[in-house]
């Protein structure tokens, strides 16, 4: 009878161990489905005052776009601008009088795309994402890219806006070469964006120096200078002198700094000194980082004084004056 008790116990023990390691797992399950269903508040940042911009791109990531098609919506915008004189369609020729375009993307797996020195092709970014998921390489160049372009459905567009070749026609009267510094609403537009589920990506697009030599290529386009993410750490962008940006492949040190624990205000901050203490000319260009973290932290710094970046967060779309290593 005893025996019958012990064995009826055990049973009824091992019934309760077995429900309670289901709930566990179901718990355990139920957590897992609402960590994937996203709860992180979106960020977007960009380079520059490019308000409309970087609002589109936050809107886009309210309404649930990831972040990769964020960027590439919020940067569209000032390709698309013939206001601005170095970002797509409008953007200041090469010294021939031809206008090209250079672009990157990231997105939050680590995948990367870019074009170079693209004709006739207004919107590079969602081109450069093309690359990256529609071909085996990262990067295409000049006529190649922009024959992917048209298989894809990208219409040909005469970049030279009329005030752009008016500019230009008054350069040549001097043709003086002198990289401006802080060229406020027109410069390179650089975008990283954080979506609801915490993954991070970015897209960097500009049409280069003003009346720089035929093919020159700068950091924007270039995997870790103009551009850099890895998901598990952050994200960084960089506009100004594209020449200094590559040296110290400014954007992946930023990541690799916040990867040592550094905040992305300290990384952007180290970023710039190395620069400046590499070259005794800083004070001749402009050099300038943005940075995201994981935890949706956000940093900014610069060489010269002038420069900000756009914020938007919590739905509220805020520009956010840089701290510069030559403040006075």
């Amino acid at each position: 009878m005893q025996r019958r008790k012990f064995i009826k116990r055990s049973l009824q023990g091992g019934v309760a161990l077995s429900l309670g390691a289901t709930i566990i797992a179901c718990t355990e399950s139920s957590k897992k489905e609402t960590v994937m269903t996203g709860t992180h508040s979106p960020i977007a940042i960009c380079t520059w005052g490019f308000t409309k911009a970087n609002e589109v791109a936050g809107i886009a990531l309210k309404n649930g776009d990831n972040a990769l098609e964020a960027a590439i919506k919020g940067v569209a915008v000032e390709e698309e601008n013939l206001k601005n004189t170095t970002v797509g369609k409008g953007g200041a020729p090469d010294r021939e009088g031809n206008v090209t375009l250079d672009a990157c993307v990231m997105n939050s797996n680590g995948d990367a795309g870019s074009v170079v020195c693209v004709e006739n092709i207004t919107n590079v970014a969602a081109l450069a994402r093309i690359v990256m998921e529609k071909t085996p390489h990262v990067m295409l160049a000049g006529d190649g890219a922009e024959e992917l372009a048209y298989k894809h459905g990208f219409q040909k567009e005469n970049l030279l806006t009329e005030n752009s070749e008016k500019a230009y026609r008054e350069w040549l009267k001097t043709s003086e070469y002198k990289p401006i510094i802080n060229i406020e609403n027109h410069d390179t537009i650089g975008m990283l964006c954080m979506d609801h589920n915490g993954d991070i990506a970015g897209a960097c697009t500009t049409s280069g120096l003003s009346y720089k030599m035929k093919g020159r290529v700068g950091d924007s386009p270039i995997i870790g200078s103009g551009l850099f993410i890895d998901n598990e750490i952050g994200g960084a962008a960089a506009t100004g002198m594209g020449e200094e940006i590559m040296k110290t492949v400014g954007s992946f040190l930023i990541v690799e700094l916040m990867r040592q624990g550094k905040t992305p205000q300290q990384a952007c901050e180290e970023a710039v000194r190395r620069v400046v203490d590499k070259n005794p000319n800083h004070k001749n260009f402009q050099v300038a980082y943005i940075a995201m973290d994981k935890k949706g932290n956000t940093g900014s710094y610069s060489i010269h004084p002038g420069f900000a970046m756009m914020e938007y967060k919590e739905e509220i779309n805020t520009r956010k004056e840089s701290k510069a290593a030559l403040d006075s």
